[in-house]
């Protein structure tokens, strides 16, 4: 497949995340009306802004020196080149950007490890994966992610820096775009959008009080509710490949 220019990928970028969320599954009958509102973020290091060839794509997180966690449909392309700006609350300035050399999914789930041409530091900041019993119903969560602050043209939307939203969980047992596992969330004072995609989910775990990524964003109605891949399920998996 040709590449892309970052003009045409960018549109396909507004298709490509606009499916997931039109698939999204039915919210249960209990769950309320589920990044359009929140706020700007400040200090988020383990936070990644996705590119694919070029243009915005989705968001990430940094979980070890050459890892980083994100979903499986923003890197579905196998043809196209995926970079990470790494460091920075901003998608066009500051950190480092770094390119994928290795992507691998999940054969189950939304979920994918990308492996970067550069590692970081051992003192960086990186995102704390959670273990099952991190998050549960009906606490609130936050969801990060440089995506539309808008419903309609996507593309014209996107954040420009990192924002973050609270969400109340609803319940544990959702799917998400793949069929895997996801947390399902109402939102409170924002809620996922495109380019949001492959974004954190934190909670504080009722367990040590610590916070900790338990989601990855998949899908979303853009209103009301969105699913978040439950990483807390995968742990294994996420060992077994990135070692941590």
């Amino acid at each position: 497949m040709r590449r892309l220019s970052a003009l045409l990928a960018a549109l396909l970028a507004a298709a490509a995340l606009a499916t997931p969320a039109q698939a999204a599954p039915t919210p249960p009958p209990t769950a309320t009306p589920d990044i359009i509102g929140g706020a700007p973020a400040y200090y988020t290091p383990f936070a990644v802004r996705l590119f694919r060839d070029g243009a915005p794509w989705c968001s990430a997180t940094i979980i070890a020196p050459t890892w980083v966690l994100t979903a499986q449909h923003c890197v579905a392309d196998s043809d196209a080149t995926y970079t990470f700006r790494i460091g920075s609350d901003w998608q066009d300035a500051g950190g480092v950007l770094v390119t994928g050399v290795e992507i691998i999914t999940h054969q189950h789930s939304d979920l994918a490890l990308a492996r970067v041409d550069q590692a970081q530091p051992s003192w960086w900041e990186y995102a704390r994966l959670g273990e099952p019993g991190a998050v549960v119903a009906g606490q609130d969560a936050r969801i990060w992610g440089w995506g539309a602050t808008c419903t309609g043209n996507e593309v014209a939307c996107q954040s420009p820096v990192l924002k973050v939203a609270t969400t109340r969980v609803a319940t544990l047992d959702a799917a998400d775009y793949q069929g895997g596992s996801a947390i399902l969330a109402n939102a409170v004072d924002g809620i996922a959008a495109g380019g949001d995609s492959g974004g954190p989910m934190t909670a504080i775990s009722p367990v040590d009080g610590k916070q900790y990524q338990v989601g990855v964003s998949s899908t979303s109605n853009r209103s009301t509710w969105c699913a978040y891949t439950n990483v807390t399920l995968y742990r294994d998996w996420i060992r077994s490949v990135a070692g941590v």
